[in-house]
């Protein structure tokens, strides 16, 4: 079980890897709110089997959640930058 440490510097990796730079970047590609929330789920996804060695069994479920959270957030945020950029 994770404590809260743990669960806050899982968080913050997850903000500053893959799922939130990715995330972001690919959200801003898109003008479409559910294409982006569906690549940011994805790059949660690819980020944790790839840090497991592509080995399911070696996914931590807290960690493959928040991942995909982060993902989905970025990317959501990319979206909203793309969209508001575009208006100004």
């Amino acid at each position: 079980m994770l404590g809260f440490l743990d669960l806050l510097g899982t968080i913050g990796g997850n903000i500053l890897s893959f799922p939130g730079i990715l995330g972001l970047a690919l959200g801003m590609m898109t003008r479409n709110w559910m294409l982006a929330a569906v690549m940011g789920a994805v790059v949660g996804i690819m980020k944790s089997l790839i840090f497991a060695g592509f080995h399911f069994s070696s996914v931590d479920m807290i960690d493959l959640g928040v991942a995909i959270v982060i993902g989905v957030l970025a990317a959501s945020v990319g979206c909203a930058i793309r969209h508001k950029g575009a208006t100004a």
